[in-house]
């Protein structure tokens, strides 16, 4: 440790060297540019800000263009209408009122005809929610002919559209609202294009103000809008001090935006809408407040413009100078914080390096630990030490009861090895739960190993643990590796640990005191294969290659092929069908059992929906009581609607006397309409309480009694004997392992209900759907599932 700390000091120190002139250099070479990158940039937000706000002011400009040029069409159809004045009257009514709804943001609408006739000028406007509509007062009427007049002398001398700017009239004071208003009127022209009347939208002076003034630059920022006399509608007109607003609003009409618009120079244009509206800036000094204004034309010709007080728009570089000043002055504190951080995180790697080879319960080296040592040697030998019924112990004197018969146990092996000639160089591991390990170094042949094992044994054996003054049976399985094998290549260091967790399996599987792994056995070879079997199941289920074979059960009174049982089939990468005795076991192990039934119960379901043949299924016990498989296969019956065609099979074994359980499955099915057979019934424990306590349809008589049917006297007999019994409880019955024609008449001869098997037909992936008998041989026609 003695090298390492000055080595860490001096790259510490080399470390803030480098941190003290590289913030320096930054500090230095970056803030002016930043600055004036940062300044840069606030240009360019309040540019967007204004061209955002002057877009929605045109926007806001053209709808009601467009809205008062639709007024001005309804003008010129109604002028044309002969309808009495009344019924025109009422409809200009309702068009004025539509007009408003339809636009929301104009305040109000206005028809007047040049013709004088006063009951035909409307004028419509918000009051609250309601829309009124009333006549054209007289003073308003005069100033809308000035107007008229006005438009129609401009439509003569340029006979073409007037320009859009001319019809947007000066802010003005309406009498009839009590409201100062900006108006867009349009010619209404008669069918020979002749002008007659005025349509006109109104912009009152409060919804202009609300409109500019959603400008958000910096809290002093404010924005204007300007009408063509000059006259300014501002957000100022709403600002808590109405002094220092009022001399700002004067300042801006005072400067006279209009004769300050400049032509905007190519090499600056950056967009379109610069180049239809090109943004101005104009310096404002007052009261030695110095403000940055901005303003363009807009497209009704007025002159909308913000302004931002000059000091905001510096103060955003204040932040980075003391953020600058912060770096420059923190720096250094802050590396002596990393040095002492640096130190203790180095006193804490080492802790936690202590305890990731350290067991916290026994204080050994634990599994990392012995994974580091097995690398360090070549030759070792390893015991795996296994507490027999421990999870008994914790479950009935509880976990501190089983943490203490570890720790003693680790203390007086721990003991026990250390004063052993023959254990000298070993080390004892805590291993995960109940498990602990010795390592040996060196090369042991099995007679060696043997011995010590035993010793090794006598001395747990003879171990007594106490616990509360009661004496705790203490006895262990062990499992052990050595590099050196015989008759095969030495085993790695690396192996050793998996061979003794192998022999440790073995052991207690086969109820041994110890195995000593031997690599002729080949149990990592069958470990292998079973790994490999594994990902093919699951290749097989995720690419749809587990499916179902059938095989046919014929009636034996009309000789048809009426059923069919489905057996399930994994095909390899060739498509060559594989006997599921070669994985069902393997399945059920791996925990894949489940999708398989799964998949041969939703495929089997598949092939049968249209089809008018009664199949069964193989279900085990294991599959009834499993409560989310079993409600899965319900629910795919229900989902089918074929439940009067399935008969589940369910294979005699261990766990069919739950009666409770399997009895609950086989209820639900039959409310469905599906029929239960009871399989392979005959042989092993064949109970037939089972027939009466679980409501069974059909017995399948085992094939291992059927075949015998034509030498042995005795399978006949119990075959008969099934086969009374059914007869009496109602039930059907099918024989398997039909296999030649001799079989066949035997069954006949018993009066079996159905037959299947190789004299009928061999599970097949296309449906057998007839048999021809001729002679004693069935011929078979084959249907494509």
């Amino acid at each position: 440790m003695l090298p390492v700390k000055p080595a860490i000091m001096f790259l510490l120190s080399l470390l803030v060297c480098i941190f003290m002139f590289g913030t320096w250099l930054m500090s230095s070479l970056n803030l002016e540019y930043a600055q004036n990158a940062m300044a840069e940039l606030r240009q360019r937000q309040i540019t967007d800000t204004f061209y955002a706000n002057l877009d929605r002011i045109n926007a806001h400009h053209r709808q009601m263009e467009y809205n008062t040029h639709g007024l001005a069409r309804t003008g010129s159809l109604f002028d044309s209408l002969e309808d009495n004045s009344a019924v025109t009257v009422q409809r200009l009514r309702q068009s004025l009122q539509q007009t408003l709804r339809d636009f929301p943001d104009s305040y109000g609408s206005s028809l007047w005809f040049a013709d004088g006739r006063t009951e035909k000028a409307l004028y419509a406007y918000r009051q609250e929610s309601n829309i009124l509509v009333e006549a054209i007062p007289a003073a308003d009427q005069q100033m809308i002919r000035q107007w008229y007049q006005r438009l129609t002398e401009l439509e003569q001398q340029s006979n073409s559209n007037i320009d859009p700017a001319n019809n947007w009239m000066p802010a003005y004071y309406k009498a009839s609202i009590d409201s100062a208003v900006i108006s867009h009127a349009v010619l209404i022209f008669n069918n020979q294009q002749q002008p007659i009347g005025l349509a006109i939208t109104d912009w009152r002076a409060e919804d202009i103000v609300r409109t500019v003034s959603r400008v958000e630059v910096t809290p002093g920022t404010f924005s204007f809008l300007l009408d063509t006399e000059n006259r300014n509608l501002s957000s100022l007109s709403e600002a808590k001090n109405v002094a220092q607003a009022q001399e700002l609003i004067n300042a801006i009409v005072d400067l006279n935006l209009y004769e300050q618009l400049k032509p905007q120079s190519t090499t600056r244009i950056l967009s379109t809408r610069q180049l239809a509206s090109p943004m101005q800036h104009l310096q404002l000094d007052l009261s030695q407040r110095e403000y940055a204004l901005f303003f363009s034309r807009t497209q009704a010709g007025m002159l909308f413009g913000i302004g931002v007080p000059q000091a905001e728009i510096d103060a955003v570089l204040e932040p980075m100078r003391q953020s600058n000043f912060r770096i420059v002055s923190l720096t250094g504190l802050i590396l002596l914080l990393i040095s002492a951080l640096i130190l203790y995180l180095v006193a804490g790697i080492l802790r936690q390096l202590h305890n990731l080879y350290t067991d916290s319960l026994t204080e050994l080296p634990n599994r990392e630990r012995l994974l580091v040592d097995l690398r360090k040697r070549r030759t070792a030998s390893l015991i795996l030490l296994n507490i027999d019924s421990f999870k008994e112990i914790n479950d009935f004197y509880g976990h501190e009861c089983g943490d203490h018969v570890i720790i003693e146990l680790a203390d007086a092996l721990d003991d026990y090895l250390g004063s052993q000639p023959d254990w000298q160089q070993s080390r004892l591991y805590r291993m995960p739960a109940d498990e602990l390990a010795v390592w040996l170094p060196g090369e042991h042949s099995e007679g060696q190993l043997q011995k010590q094992i035993n010793q090794l044994l006598e001395f747990i054996s003879a171990l007594r643990i106490t616990w509360h003054n009661q004496d705790i049976p203490v006895n262990a399985s062990l499992g052990a590796a050595s590099s050196a094998q015989r008759g095969s290549e030495d085993l790695t260091s690396e192996a050793l640990l998996p061979g003794a967790n192998i022999a440790l399996e073995l052991a207690r599987l086969h109820k041994n005191n110890y195995v000593i792994y031997d690599e002729r056995h080949k149990v990592r070879e069958s470990y292998e294969q079973n790994l490999i079997w594994a990902n093919r199941l699951k290749g097989a289920l995720e690419t749809g290659r587990i499916v179902p074979f059938f095989q046919p059960i014929m009636d034996l009174k009309t000789n048809r092929i009426e059923k069919f049982e489905c057996l399930v089939r994994l095909l390899d990468d060739q498509g060559e069908p594989i006997s599921p005795s070669q994985f069902l076991d393997l399945a059920k192990k791996v925990r894949l059992y489940r999708s398989i039934t799964r998949c041969m119960v939703e495929s089997s379901m598949r092939q049968f929906a249209d089809l008018p043949y009664t199949f069964s299924l193989n279900l085990s016990c294991e599959d009834l009581l499993d409560q989310e498989l079993s409600d899965h296969i319900i629910a795919t019956v229900e989902q089918n609607e074929i439940g009067s065609r399935v008969i589940f099979e369910i294979l005699e074994s261990e766990g069919i006397e739950n009666y409770a359980a399997v009895r609950q499955f086989i209820d639900r099915a039959k409310a469905l309409g599906c029929r239960i057979a009871i399989d392979d019934f005959g042989t092993g424990y064949s109970n037939f309480e089972h027939l009466l306590r679980l409501d069974v349809d059909l017995i399948k008589i085992d094939g291992s009694l059927i075949k015998q049917l034509d030498t042995n006297a005795t399978a006949m007999t119990i075959c008969k004997g099934i086969v009374q019994f059914a007869e009496e409880l109602g039930m059907l019955t099918v024989a398997e392992f039909v296999h030649s024609p001799a079989i066949l008449a035997k069954v006949r001869e018993l009066g079996v209900t159905f037959a299947q098997g190789a004299a009928i037909g061999m599970p097949s992936a296309s449906l057998i759907t007839k048999v021809t008998m001729t002679g004693t041989e069935p011929e078979v026609n084959r249907a494509k599932s």
